[in-house]
């Protein structure tokens, strides 16, 4: 983490006392700071733009823009930002899709505030936090297939990749900017548990990620 600032958090939640009390909740933590807040889904993509948090706490259940709707989203723009789930609902259903969007945590309401400061932190460090809830709905619905944590365009970068492409011969081709693929790739690399970009080619093969 930087010893200069905190984690950067953004809330998402469309109750304004829920978001009043993430607030007070994270004023007792010095390396986490609240850097913005957002009422809905599309608030929340403008307000990410605004403020580069480095981990979102989402709520899923929103009008118009649900959790995962606004979680897929966010990871679409800003691949590097953690989201965290922070709901009051779980089923096997609604934890998987949350990972499948690209959560990297799941956390009820009826957390501590402890429980949340430490998942915001696993989450800036690129660690998974599930409530034992979540967990327990996860191993009931079986096994994550390797890539379903993949977003739509870590795919596609995906997809060169394994044709041997440099970062500078992606870009070219997805029309992104060197390093938001530098930034994919890395994503990629992580959530395929790969030591390289090579070996990460070739598990995408292995699994048939890629044709």
């Amino acid at each position: 983490m930087d010893k200069q600032r905190g984690v950067r958090v953004m809330t998402v939640d469309d109750h304004e006392i829920m978001r009043g009390g993430i607030k007070f909740t994270l004023l007792a933590f010095d390396d986490i700071e609240l850097v913005g807040e957002a009422r809905s889904g599309q608030e929340a993509l403008r307000v990410c733009d605004e403020v580069s948090p480095d981990v979102v706490l989402m709520d899923m259940k929103m009008s118009g823009m649900d959790g995962i709707a606004t979680t897929k989203a966010i990871k679409e723009a800003h691949s590097s930002v953690r989201i965290v789930i922070l709901t009051s609902f779980h089923d096997k259903q609604l934890v998987q899709q949350a990972m499948q969007a690209g959560a990297v945590g799941y956390v009820l309401k009826d957390a501590s505030k402890d429980e949340l400061a430490d998942a915001i932190r696993a989450a800036y460090a690129g660690r998974t936090t599930l409530s034992s809830e979540a967990a327990n709905d996860l191993a009931d619905a079986g096994p994550l297939s390797i890539g379903q944590h993949l977003s739509e365009r870590e795919r596609d970068v995906l997809v060169l990749l394994a044709k041997g492409m440099s970062n500078k011969q992606i870009a070219k081709q997805l029309n992104r900017s060197p390093y938001t693929v530098r930034s994919h790739v890395s994503q990629i690399i992580e959530k395929l548990g790969a030591a390289n970009r090579a070996e990460a080619a070739a598990l995408a093969v292995q699994h048939r990620l890629v044709d």
